[in-house]
């Protein structure tokens, strides 16, 4: 079977850089943020192009400090999308906020711009685009958007590591970005770990002191706050593996470009081709009959995943919000349908042809629909 993801594979490539750093860590006896935490974040901040880049122990509590930060609470409203992870709307509501949720761009799969205009009411704070599947939001639209009605941006970068649009990277758009690094991500840590990059100083000092219990000064807390600090194991792990981060983007982007050249054109996708502001995190594609096609593409020895099988709005524990199916119409076609690919560094190419000829095989028996909306 031909691996859906294979971070063992990733692993044994750079394991003597990984292993070095880990056991440095070990030695120190410094375990919690400390200098491998404050290494990476210093790294991470350069490679993004923010001015400050600060480790958590998650992306969902980057996307919870974030909004803590600006002063998002209760009453306020954040305009997002739900076509992604349930946690981007989650930590909204941790908030106390209202999640306002947007239908997608048919092409990209990402937020619409145009219809965040018709969202905006006098309590929207915020608008939280979400770079799915590593491909950047429109975010000039967006924040243009934003700018004209005093709002501020919060990217949801968590699958987005690297993603540019001429110099700019994803995170640096908007006001505040989030990262998550969970292992399966472009850039995964071995565990959990996220970060939360701005160039606004008082930004930072504001997500600082929330993730490490309201602190400002050992003992000294003057707000409530949380235990989001990060592991210095993973920050250390984190910062050898940047390193590579370009060149395992590079893979992924040829990869998901073979596919889109490789697959019959009647197949339904994303829009393409891939430039660097895809990062190829994800590769879906869209069929009638996805239990047929995916049990088809087993006995080829291709695995398949979903991401993600019901938009936000339509998960049980979301039901408070108050929507219903057939509100974001295109939305909820993608989910019905969606089926993602392999896609990582370590595929090969002839990994990458027998994929391609077996969904071109077997697409034809649960043929492609078209996007709604």
């Amino acid at each position: 079977m031909i691996p859906f993801l294979n971070l063992r594979a990733q692993y044994r490539a750079i394991a003597p850089e990984i292993e070095e750093a880990v056991l440095q860590v070990l030695r120190s006896g410094n375990y919690v943020l400390g200098e491998p935490v404050e290494a990476f974040e210093e790294n991470f901040a350069l490679y993004c192009g923010a001015g400050s880049a600060i480790g958590v122990s998650s992306g969902t509590s980057a996307l919870h400090l974030a909004l803590l930060a600006a002063g998002i609470g209760p009453g306020d409203e954040v305009i997002t999308t739900p076509s992604t992870f349930v946690a981007t709307v989650a930590a909204i509501l941790y908030t106390g906020a209202t999640p306002v949720l947007v239908d997608i761009d048919p092409d990209t799969w990402n937020m619409d711009p145009e219809r965040i205009k018709g969202a905006i009411t006098p309590r929207t704070r915020a608008i939280m685009p979400v770079h799915l599947h590593g491909r950047l939001a429109d975010m000039e639209a967006i924040v243009a958007i934003a700018r004209r009605h005093g709002l501020l941006v919060i990217e949801d970068a968590a699958q987005a590591h690297g993603a540019q649009r001429g110099a700019q990277r994803a995170g640096t758009f908007g006001d505040i970005g989030c990262f998550s690094f969970y292992p399966g991500k472009n850039l995964g840590a071995c565990g959990e770990g996220g970060a939360v990059v701005t160039s606004s100083a008082d930004l930072d000092a504001k997500v600082r002191c929330l993730r490490d219990w309201g602190q400002k000064g050992k003992g000294n807390h003057v707000v409530e706050g949380y235990n989001f600090r990060m592991d210095a194991v993973q920050g250390a792990i984190l910062d050898v593996k940047l390193r590579h981060l370009d060149a395992w983007n590079a893979a992924r982007r040829r990869i998901a470009n073979m596919y889109h050249e490789g697959l019959d054109p009647e197949i339904s996708r994303a829009k393409g081709p891939f430039g660097e502001d895809h990062v190829g995190h994800v590769y879906a594609i869209r069929v009638a009959d996805r239990a047929k096609f995916q049990a088809n593409l087993e006995t080829a020895s291709v695995p398949t995943s979903i991401h993600y099988p019901h938009p936000v709005h339509l998960q049980p524990a979301y039901a408070r919000m108050g929507y219903a199916r057939g509100d974001f119409p295109v939305a909820e076609a993608y989910a019905d349908t969606t089926v993602s690919l392999p896609i990582h560094p370590d595929l090969t190419d002839k990994h990458v042809d027998h994929i391609v000829e077996s969904v071109n095989r077997f697409a034809g028996a649960t043929a492609p629909m078209e996007m709604q909306g």
